[in-house]
Order: structure tokens, then sequence, then C-alpha cells
């Protein structure tokens, strides 16, 4: 009687989804895509929002957008506006002009011995042979409702512009007149003179556009915005998840022994202080590390995206969801290494950083966050924007600016932060001596060990309020060697 062998077969090598495996690389490229399509499609929706709103809320009784020229005066003969070019530009065909059929309105009312006034729109290469040799004024730019001239000499004198017969459309008489015109491909000028051609031009002007020119491109922006944003939408969020299953092999996260993962709040962040610090290494860091910020960028874009899609999830189950959450603590690990490279986190190791979003356990620089089983629904309305702000205050005097707390550490207010003047001291000391002053160490880290439990509170990765308490050096402080707030529950050992 044969046997059936029992022994297991040997496990192969960890597929692309399971833990441990591999990322796809497809899921990478979604995530940059995404963030490469949100923000021009973000910005195509503003601007089709804001020429819609202008459409609404702008136009005039008749519907036209109107500014008004303060009076437009001049000792000659003309007042022209040339290089009217209604070709928008040299590739454009004229059919596209013809087709949006914008009309253009033109008031002018004369001024003292102006008062018999003309007003004509014509080919601009005819205005030119009519007014060739003929002192006139031509209008370059508005400044402040001010038209700004540059003065074409002549001593000619100028036929009554009314008898010429190259005009487009024109107008002439008394009082206030009204020139209305449905603008057609090609180069155009607008000519202000005197009835019967004499110098010495003075008249108000003002100009306007019939308001329905912005409804087609407000709405093509609309539309193009609308999906270009959903599609980036589902780009990041197929990234974010695909690489948030992503796991490492179970272990712990840190090199600390297992029993002291317990930490004085959910934030654990470690920092190992390279014993060898190369002496100059840190002037060009921050040069290495241009793939890792142009990275960054596209990640924090991700992160902002995925934190809203886990605010309104919390909303409504009282839970985080546990890919999003992998996904930004992988954004927050991966900043934190670049950070501690070459930036504000303290320039601690000449160890290149791992493009990762996993916990890298054997790098000097280390961050993990307890995932919260249940988080409140009522916080996540005022966490980020009202409880955070006293944080915020601290973190932008440690940083530099309000904004110093989100990693990228400039400042908006012209100056550095204590933290970045900090980490600069360190350096020279290092590059004058090769030795990293310990206590500047300590100091540092707890600066940004501050940061990151803001940053998780704010992004709602947890509930329990960052302490108003600066625990420096390199590992996290247990929770039984902080003063006492009352008992801290044991926090999971990570995997």
């Amino acid at each position: 009687m044969s046997t059936t062998d029992q022994t297991p077969p040997a496990a192969g090598p960890p597929g692309p989804n399971a833990p441990g495996g591999p990322p796809r690389t497809g899921r990478v490229l979604a995530l940059v895509a995404g963030a490469v399509f949100a923000l021009p499609a973000l910005l195509m929706l503003a601007g089709g929002l804001a020429l819609l709103g202008a459409y609404a809320m702008a136009r005039d009784d008749d519907g036209y957008f109107t500014a008004s020229l303060d009076r437009v005066q001049s000792p000659t003969s003309a007042v022209t506006a040339e290089d009217i070019d209604l070709d928008l530009d040299p590739g454009t065909p004229g059919w596209v002009v013809d087709w949006l059929e914008t009309d253009v309105r033109l008031k002018v009312t004369g001024i003292g011995s102006s008062g018999n006034v003309f007003v004509g729109i014509a080919p601009e290469d005819q205005v030119d042979a009519y007014l060739a040799g003929v002192a006139h004024d031509e209008i370059t730019r508005i400044d402040d409702d001010r038209a700004v001239f540059r003065t074409q000499p002549g001593t000619g004198t100028a036929d009554p512009p009314a008898d010429q017969p190259f005009w487009e459309t024109s107008t002439t008489g008394t009082g206030t007149q009204q020139l209305d015109w449905t603008t057609r491909s090609g180069r155009w000028a607008v000519v202000l003179m005197n009835a019967d051609g004499s110098p010495g031009v003075a008249a108000d002007v003002t100009a306007g556009v019939d308001g329905d020119v912005v409804l087609p491109p407000a709405w093509i922006l609309v539309g193009l915005g609308a999906v270009g944003t959903a599609v980036a939408a589902a780009l990041l969020l197929f990234g974010a998840i695909g690489l948030a299953r992503h796991r490492p092999p179970a272990g712990p996260v840190t090199t600390a022994p297992a029993d002291d993962w317990r930490a004085p709040t959910p934030v654990r962040l470690d920092a190992t202080l390279d014993p060898g610090l190369s002496r100059g290494l840190w002037l060009v860091k921050w040069l290495l590390a241009i793939p890792h910020i142009v990275v960054l960028f596209f990640l924090w874009a991700a992160f902002a995206v995925t934190t809203i899609v886990a605010g309104f999830a919390i909303l409504f189950t009282g839970r985080y969801p546990r890919p999003l959450f992998d996904f930004n603590l992988g954004v927050l690990r991966w900043n934190w290494r670049v950070n501690y490279y070459a930036g504000a986190g303290g320039l601690g190791t000449d160890r290149y950083p791992p493009f990762s979003l996993g916990p890298e356990p054997d790098y000097p620089a280390r961050l993990d966050i307890a995932y919260p089983e249940r988080l409140s629904r009522g916080l996540v309305l005022v966490k980020w924007w009202l409880l955070a702000i006293p944080h915020y205050l601290i973190l932008g005097v440690l940083f530099g600016s309000t904004v110093g707390w989100l990693g990228d550490n400039r400042s908006a207010n012209g100056g550095p932060g204590l933290l970045p003047i900090l980490v600069f001291v360190a350096a020279v000391i290092l590059l004058v001596t090769q030795r990293y002053p310990r206590p500047l160490f300590d100091l540092i880290v707890g600066f940004n060990r501050w940061q990151y439990r803001v940053i998780a509170y704010a992004a709602l990765m947890t509930d329990q309020y960052p302490p108003f308490r600066l625990d420096q050096g390199g590992l996290e402080p247990a929770a039984d060697t902080v003063a006492p707030n009352g008992p801290l529950p044991a926090a999971p050992q990570p995997a």
C-alpha cells in the first residue's frame, strides 16, 4: 500500500501582492500619474468656476464686462490702440475667433474742443497708411486705468476720418458715442480722433466685452477639470491602496527590544546617530536628495487626498481605512528618513535613504504609529484646524513658519526657524571637529518627534492629543519613564 507524502511544499518567493512581496511598478506609476494629473486638473476646475462666478456677478446691466479709462488726452491728431491681434497666436486658425463671435462695445464722450469726436475700427495696415506722416499717440499699455502713450512724430495733417472708406465700423458725433463690433480674425486698430481730423484729442472712454464670451471656455475648463480630478483621484487611490498592501515580513519595526515599544504617545520616532559621520558630505546632501524631494512632492499630494478620503470614512464609520492609514504612514516614514539624512531632521546619517514606504527597520531613522481601531467621528471636524492651533504656533517658531509642521521646513516669514539654525550649528561643528554634539542631536530629534506627533494628530491618524512636552534623545521614551498622566494602554506590537 502506497502512502501519500505529507511534507508541505517549500514556500516560494512572495508574490507581488503578498505581504513582504515586491510592490508592483504599476501601483507606483499610478500614484505618480495621479499626483501629476491632480494639480492641472484642479487648476482648470478652479479657473472654470472662477469664470462662471465672474459671469454671474461681474457684468453690467447690459451683460458686458466693462473697464473705464481716465481721461484719454493727446495734443496730436489721433489716439490709436494697435497690435490687436485676434488670431490669438500664429498657429490658431481664424475660424476659432470667428466662432466665438465676441461683441465689443466702446463708449466715447468728447471733452472740451473735442466735443465732436470720431471712433472707428479698421485693419491695422490701413490705419498705418492713413496716419503715415501724421503725429499721433499709440496706447502701449494700461496702468491703473490710465493709458500710457508712445508718440509717433509727424508734420502732416489728417483728412476727416469719417470720409475714409476702410473702416470696419465707426461712429461720429457729439455727446456720448457708442460703437458695437463683433470680432473677426485679423489685425485691427482702434482710432480716436476729432471729427475734422484736427489735433488735440480729449475724451472719456469705456470699453466692454460681452460676458457670454467666457461661457464656452468656462464650461470647457470645468468639464476637463472635473474629469481630470476624477481620474487623478482614482489613480491616487489605486496606487495608495496597492502600495499600502505591500507590507514587510512580520517582525519588530525598530531595533529597540520588543517590550520597549510602548511609547507615551501612539507615535514612535527613533533615530540613531552614525558614529563616523563625514565632515563635509552634508554640504551636498541636499543635492543628492533631489530625487527623493521630487518623489515626496507627489507623495504629499497623494497624502492630502487620502487624508480627505479617510476623514469622510471616519466621519461615517468611526474607522480609518487600514490601506489608507498604511500608505500615509509610509509617506511620513519616507519624509522622516529624507529629513534625517539631508534636512532639518538632523543630518545624523550618511546612509542614503531607501525609496520605500515600508518601515525599513535597519535604517537609522525610524517612525511608527499605532493603528487606532476606533476614532471619534466628531473630532474629525475640529482636530486639524482648531484643536491643533497651539501646536502650529509652537512649530511655526521651530521651523520658521506655521507651515513648517508639514515637513517642508520653509519659512513664509523670510527667516529661518530655530530648528534649521540648530541643525546648521551642529553641521558647522561637525565640519570643524568631525564630531556631532550629542546634546544638539538629542534636542533636534526631540523637536522632530514633536512635529510628527502633531502631523499624525492633524492627519486624523490618532485621537490622542499631542503632549506639550519635549522628549529628547534618539529613542522614544517608554511610557513608564514619563511623568504620569494616567495609565496609557499598551500599544500593539507592530508587524
